[in-house]
């Protein structure tokens, strides 16, 4: 696949650009995305769906800037997408033909079901979900996947969409409480067209609807990371949130919190949104920052692999683990320092208690451990968790994210960082388990730095730690003397101490 990709996403709403880079077969990252809102769809619905030149002016607009951005980016392969709005048209084809012949981009129309299926890839590739029903309000369509079990079982789209509602009714003069029945009515006629087997608890929220709602969510809640990617929310807790927002006014918006780039369709998105999840009997939603685009590019990057990123593959810590190079290590020493932190996890048991339930984001930190150096090796534990809270982004949950990035946030005696750990403590493990976790993670450093090559074991009885090694571990020795210790033990290390012989030295 091509080193650079640039997808063009043309929504009845919006128009956007993202270009991804493949950093190798499997990681990847963002590297520059451009939004309009070019409302192709304006005034349409009215007009037998017929594209308006007000819609047609703006969208060759963005997508002559678009061709600017790709060009300058040097992208090797561009794919251009759109959807309800184009499709809809019965003078879509001939903005097709002209913006190919004027602009020299190919604009593949898709239909109802393959944007849904396009969501679906990226939310079963990109979230850390098994199941649950996709949901993606545009300008024209609501387009929905069910997932089960890691397998898209079955997609749907439905002629409803927030600036087809807007015209249809919010725009028209009646009372707030008419617009609302009416349109509710015309939601649920719709909706009886979804196949009764779309039923789940979890809803997966793409597209600017649910992520504006999660937003205001995740400020009303006090949410403590600031990142949208995998938020999930209960939705009886927001239930009088999310009915109040379609019944307000336009100039009372504000006070729910949201953007005001969003004030002109969210209440006609709100009032869809709400309807289907009580339709499919979802009790919670998950949020999504990945969509069509995101789809569009991994049907291209897994074709060889059934749309599928293989289970022990994660393309964010490849991507990390690309971009930002540690030491080179031979993958048998990596595992090695693995196989430490795994076995002294293993060995504490006794203590920690905890069925190892933390083992996957212990071995994930352990893998990432020295990012941070690409960048300077004074600090770098900074570095790496900074650069840990911001490209974590694929398949984490907000508890993973945090927690491994904490751990590569500890170094040297102390394992707890008392402001951040207060600052982000309700989606972290209880402190005794995260010093325990800091413990491990730090000791085995110090271990594998001293001596990566060395055969480590193990054995805790009566409140001591024994460390085996069939190497020396002098380095180590000060470093993990000095280590504070979640609970009050001994730690004794049994290694190699034999000095070569030397008689004029006395030894």
């Amino acid at each position: 696949m091509a080193k650079r990709t640039a997808i063009i996403d043309i929504g009845s709403n919006s128009a956007r650009l993202v270009i991804f880079e493949k950093t190798s077969h499997y990681g990847f990252h963002l590297i520059c995305e451009q939004k309009s809102k070019v409302r192709i769809g304006e005034g349409a619905y009215e007009k037998n769906a017929y594209l308006q030149p007000v819609g047609i002016k703006r969208a060759f607009l963005t997508l002559r800037s678009f061709t600017h951005t790709i060009e300058k980016f040097q992208v090797h392969k561009t794919i251009c997408v759109a959807t309800s709005a184009l499709r809809d048209a019965p003078n879509g084809k001939i903005f097709v033909k002209w913006i190919e012949k004027e602009l020299g981009i190919s604009i593949k129309i898709i239909d109802g079901k393959k944007e849904a299926t396009y969501g679906a890839i990226a939310a079963n590739n990109l979230l850390p979900v098994q199941g649950g029903i996709t949901i993606d309000i545009g300008g024209g369509s609501s387009d929905m996947a069910l997932i089960k079990n890691g397998n898209i079982v079955d997609t749907y789209s439905l002629n409803l969409g927030t600036v087809r509602l807007k015209e249809l009714f919010f725009d028209k003069e009646m009372s707030r409480q008419e617009i609302n029945e009416k349109a509710k009515a015309y939601i649920r006629t719709e909706l009886q067209r979804l196949p009764i087997h779309f039923k789940h608890k979890l809803a997966i929220g793409i597209g600017g609807t649910a992520r504006t709602l999660s937003k205001g969510i995740m400020k009303l809640s006090l949410h403590p990371l600031d990142k949208l990617h995998a938020f999930i929310y209960e939705i009886d807790a927001f239930k009088a949130y999310l009915e109040d927002i379609p019944l307000s006014s336009a100039k009372n918006l504000k006070k729910f919190g949201l953007k005001k780039n969003r004030y002109d369709t969210i209440r006609e998105g709100t009032l869809i949104f709400n309807e289907i999840l009580s339709r499919i009997g979802a009790d919670s939603v998950m949020s999504s920052s990945v969509g069509v685009r995101e789809g569009v590019f991994l049907e291209q990057a897994l074709k060889h692999e059934n749309l599928k990123f293989p289970r022990d593959i994660n393309p964010s810590i490849i991507s990390i683990l690309d971009r930002f190079k540690p030491c080179i290590q031979v993958e048998s020493k990596k595992k090695n320092k693995r196989k430490i932190a795994s076995d002294l996890y293993a060995e504490l048991q006794i203590e920690i208690n905890d069925q190892q339930q933390y083992n996957k984001e212990l071995l994930w930190a352990i893998k990432l451990s020295t990012i941070g150096n690409t960048l300077t090796i004074y600090k770098s534990h900074q570095h790496a968790f900074y650069i840990a809270m911001q490209e974590l982004n694929y398949g984490f949950t907000h508890e993973q994210i945090l927690l491994v990035s904490l751990l590569l946030r500890m170094h040297g005696k102390e394992l707890l960082n008392k402001p951040l750990f207060q600052s982000f403590e309700p989606l972290l493990p209880p402190k005794s388990n995260l010093l325990w976790l800091s413990f491990i993670y730090t000791l085995t450093v110090f271990i594998h730095e001293a001596s990566n090559s060395a055969k480590i074991d193990f054995s805790y009885v009566n409140q001591t730690l024994t460390i085996t090694s069939d190497k020396p571990l002098y380095l180590a020795k000060e470093k993990i003397k000095n280590l504070e210790k979640p609970i009050a033990f001994a730690i004794i290390i049994k290694d190699e101490e034999k000095l070569p012989k030397n008689r004029e030295l006395g030894i």
